[in-house]
């Protein structure tokens, strides 16, 4: 991965090309003092104030030179103004010309990573290092870089590569860096305890049975904190089979396992004063002889009893079964990732992760800081009216319902059905996929309502 700690320094005054920002208020005033060379070099660049854009401008002497970059507001940095600069500038060390990076010390970091598992880059640019006064700043910037590189990473690997086994290492790290304890129940040992887990993954090939995964980590009297992310590692859609084209990109539908592997990670290294209790279900959702079928009734872990109306809305049983265990234990508060319906992809896009939280207190929080970190959520409705949808004629509920109305929502209610009733809850369905390049977001895997997950958690429980 990316080493983002070399990429972010403390200014101690070393040597460093000078960058010059500016936007479309501050420009004509700006380019009226500059000499003529860089009128000149602006000019044959085609460099206009528009976000993002960015130019080399010559020095007094061979050899010297700086840029310009130019950002929405010089006033308010956004975590992404810089990041189209560190895609294309040259290697180097650079330092801002006025004022110090703030928030877009994030995209300068994130811009220079790249996925290259499968492939070898001959021409991989050097690193652009970006200097700071901020020093206060760099440790977690790099952080949350890392975390969301770490989720890039993860989500971009190969399923054949990336199993529930594979997951479960990913949080045995963990464990061992941060020094949590793990606990791992797979295979037929899920059957009487996670029956739906079981269930879904039963199917799949040796070596790669379905399991869930815990972590738990800090001091018991601190406020229990319990993170639940979805780790479907390859979704086929089971029995009723996704068509080709609906299979592309299931190697992303452990997403949710991601963010919440990564979301840990910054809980631990950060040391928030909690009782984090991680739980990830891995199961890859097959076809063999044994998979479950449509028409099945499940038992849970929970007691209801579930219809299986479509093999294919899986993840929300892996959940269904996380979410009851982690209520076990008297959490103060649980959150779980998940990519769970094209329902909220079609509602709202790639961008923006459907939120769902039943705590109106909680629900004011994720927002301030969401918004405070430039990390959007959409806060969408538990209606209850729809709550009807989930009746079985011959189970406590289906998992499907049908029809397609409202599919993101539904979804939501299954999950809440195996919710302790009085704990705060955010379900985040997320895409956890870019279809297409931003600055310094690459299309594929990558990180959607993270860093305000962590800032909501640093404010709700800040370090003494």
């Amino acid at each position: 991965m990316t080493d983002a700690a070399s990429l972010l320094q403390p200014d101690r005054g070393q040597p460093a090309t000078t960058i010059h920002l500016v936007d479309n208020n501050s420009y004509d005033a700006w380019l009226g003092v500059q000499p003529q060379r860089h009128r000149t070099a602006l000019s044959a660049q085609r460099f206009a104030p528009s976000d993002h854009a960015c130019a080399i401008l010559p020095g007094d002497s061979p050899g010297e030179w700086c840029a310009v970059a130019a950002v929405k507001d010089i006033g308010t940095l956004s975590p992404w103004c810089l990041a189209k600069a560190a895609e294309q500038l040259p290697e180097g060390t650079y330092r801002l010309a006025k004022g110090e990076p703030g928030a877009a010390m994030l995209g300068w970091l994130a811009a220079q990573h790249r996925f290259d598992r499968y492939r070898k880059e001959d021409h991989r640019p050097g690193p652009r290092i970006l200097v700071t006064r901020e020093a206060a700043r760099i440790e977690e910037t790099v952080l949350i870089a890392e975390a969301t590189m770490r989720v890039r990473d993860l989500v971009n690997t190969g399923a054949g590569d990336l199993g529930p086994a594979e997951l479960e290492a990913e949080a045995a790290d963990l464990a061992r860096r941060h020094g949590g304890r793990i606990t791992v129940t797979s295979g037929r040992d899920l059957e009487d305890g996670y029956p739906m887990i079981h269930a879904v993954g039963r199917a799949a090939a040796e070596g790669r049975q379905p399991r869930l995964i815990e972590l738990e980590w800090g001091r018991e009297d601190h406020p229990r904190v319990a993170i639940v992310g979805k780790g479907v590692c390859f979704d086929s859609g089971g029995l009723d089979i996704k068509p080709a084209s609906g299979m592309r990109l299931m190697k992303k539908d452990m997403g949710g396992s991601a963010h919440a592997l990564a979301l840990a990670g910054l809980v631990m290294a950060s040391r928030l004063p909690v009782r984090l209790h991680l739980l990830v279900p891995a199961v890859e959702n097959a076809v063999a002889g044994n998979a479950f079928r449509p028409g099945d009734v499940l038992r849970t872990r929970k007691g209801l009893t579930v219809e299986n109306t479509n093999t294919d809305a899986e993840g929300r049983l892996i959940l269904g079964d996380a979410l009851t265990k982690a209520g076990e234990s008297g959490p103060e508060l649980i959150l779980d990732f998940a990519t769970l319906t094209g329902a909220a992809r079609v509602a709202l896009g790639p961008d923006l992760p459907a939120t769902f939280i039943r705590d109106e207190t909680l629900a004011g929080q994720f927002q301030t800081a969401a918004d405070a970190e430039s990390d959007p959520i959409w806060r969408m409705p538990l209606w209850d009216g729809y709550d009807e949808m989930l009746k079985s004629d011959i189970a406590d509920l289906v998992n499907a319902p049908e029809g397609g109305f409202a599919g993101a929502v539904t979804a939501a209610l299954f999950l809440r059905r195996f919710v302790p009733r009085d704990t705060p809850w955010a379900h985040l369905d997320v895409f956890a996929w870019r279809p297409s390049a931003k600055p310094g977001r690459p299309k594929g895997g990558d990180a959607f309502g993270l860093r305000a997950a962590f800032r909501m958690l640093k404010d709700r429980y800040p370090a003494a």
